[in-house]
């Protein structure tokens, strides 16, 4: 019977047997505290990181504000390179100036390659530098898997990593910088009208949930390093290569409440032993390109997918909606998954704090991230508010731009308009990102009663693809 309950408690640890190359994915929980190995699967097979380098561009900068290198307030400057960048981006035009920590919270909530260029040249004078130092700190810490020759995680044969490696990566970030550790855990950001929310779904929606970073590119499939903290207990979970941001997100949650939940056989279980104990393989990273971005695919998948309408459009037969149905927490018993406590968006600007820049419509461009490797949106920032309507959503990561609703102000009597479904009484979260625009009616002259004229709805190609 006790070899039965080991059994039991192995396959708990174990997520399933190893999968091929072909259809991997990678997952690994561990206690941030201790590194000790909760759960792992596939967890030193060779990856495409995506945008979950920028963890590690994030901490060669604060490594360098820690030696007196450099200040979170000292000013940047969007080169022509950082401004050439592929989607996702803030789209500043060339000459622009942004301080350290206004660039550092654009990097880590709307995933901005521009800004992860900025941040490169303005800390090692070019992308070719900045690379070594990220490989150099790598090697430091134990990232034996790990190369990088890029600070965004745009498409390079050349750019690997492991969950070994981000897990040990994001140990360190924790340990190193308490101080900093709101960066890893920002709800969005606010740029003038623009708000993105952070691609992290589950921030504000797991509970206990405080960082970290999400990436994607089509031959990554949809990566994410999440961490959560319960009762002083911090854990990391490591998901790459899910099929959408929903899935990654909830199979973060899924690892992340397996091992916050006490497990009773726990003295059973054979020991995983640390992260940093794990055997690397000696393989080429798995190509998701086809599986994917193939044209089986109804539509593009792209990094900032809603992961609250992917959820609501699932079926309630649907894998991750039976998933999502299991995640219960214990004494709610509702699902984890909901807009709970997200807060409101950072504040962020161009130019110095004492005299930040009056903010501007970030350029919109039309771009492409790798025909070969990764899907992005062709669609930049929005111009202006009273412009701005729904679009699809991220990246190399790579990232596409943020979602935009627009609510229309109507002077309509209130008979007019169709009843609004409140969805989140269904359990499904509101759209993060919203730009408001408001229009005043004309009013006509005369002795006849004004009247006001509601504005046209948004044409069906603006809103085709919002979820």
């Amino acid at each position: 019977m006790a070899a039965g309950a080991a059994g039991l408690a192995a396959a708990w640890l174990f997520l399933g047997p190893a999968a091929s190359p072909a259809n991997a994915e990678a997952q690994l929980l561990v206690e941030a505290d201790t590194g000790k190995v909760l759960a792992a699967e596939n967890a030193t097979l060779p990856w495409y990181p995506a945008s979950i380098t920028k963890i590690m561009t994030a901490y060669v900068t604060l490594r360098a504000v820690k030696e007196g290198r450099l200040t979170l307030d000292k000013l940047l400057t969007v080169s022509h390179n950082a401004a050439a960048q592929s989607p996702v981006k803030m789209g500043f035009p060339p000459g622009t100036t942004v301080t350290v920590d206004n660039a550092l919270k654009m990097l880590m909530v709307k995933s901005a390659n521009d800004m992860a260029v900025v941040i490169a040249e303005g800390v090692a004078g070019s992308i070719e530098n900045f690379a070594d130092q990220m490989n150099r700190h790598a090697a430091r810490i134990g990232m034996v898997q790990s190369h990088f020759v890029n600070p965004n995680g745009l498409p390079a044969d050349e750019q690997i990593t492991s969950a070994r490696d981000m897990a040990i990566l994001a140990r360190t970030v924790i340990r190193e910088f308490p101080e900093y550790d709101y960066y890893w855990h920002l709800p969005g950001i606010r740029y003038g009208k623009m708000v993105q929310r952070n691609y992290n779904t589950l921030i504000g929606r797991y509970p206990g949930a405080d960082g970290m970073k999400t990436g994607f590119i089509c031959a990554s499939g949809f990566n994410l390093v999440a961490t959560a903290s319960r009762d002083g207990k911090r854990l990391i979970a490591v998901v790459l290569g899910a099929p959408s941001s929903a899935s990654r997100a909830l199979k973060a949650a899924q690892l992340l409440e397996q091992g916050f939940a006490s497990n009773p056989l726990s003295w059973l279980t054979p020991s995983l032993g640390t992260v940093d104990a794990l055997q690397p393989i000696d393989a080429e990273p798995p190509n998701l390109r086809e599986d994917m971005c193939g044209n089986h695919r109804k539509r593009r998948a792209t990094e900032d997918e809603d992961d609250s309408a992917a959820i609501a459009s699932m079926s309630t037969n649907a894998a991750y909606s039976v998933l999502l149905s299991a995640l219960r927490a214990p004494a709610a018993k509702q699902n984890l998954l909901v807009d709970s406590q997200i807060g409101d968006p950072v504040p962020v600007f161009t130019g110095s704090a004492n005299k930040p820049d009056v903010p501007k419509a970030p350029q919109r461009k039309t771009a492409s991230v790798d025909a070969k490797t990764s899907p992005v949106d062709t669609k930049g920032a929005p111009k202006a508010a009273a412009k701005a309507a729904p679009r699809p959503a991220d990246s190399g990561d790579k990232h596409a731009t943020a979602k935009v609703d627009q609510k229309s102000t109507k002077t309509e009597s209130p008979k007019s308009n169709p009843p609004k479904t409140d969805l989140t009484k269904l359990g499904v979260p509101r759209t993060n990102t919203q730009v408001l625009s408001e229009t005043k009616p004309p009013e006509k002259k005369g002795s006849e009663k004004s009247t006001a004229k509601a504005k046209s709805p948004p044409k069906a190609s603006d809103t085709s693809e919002k979820r």
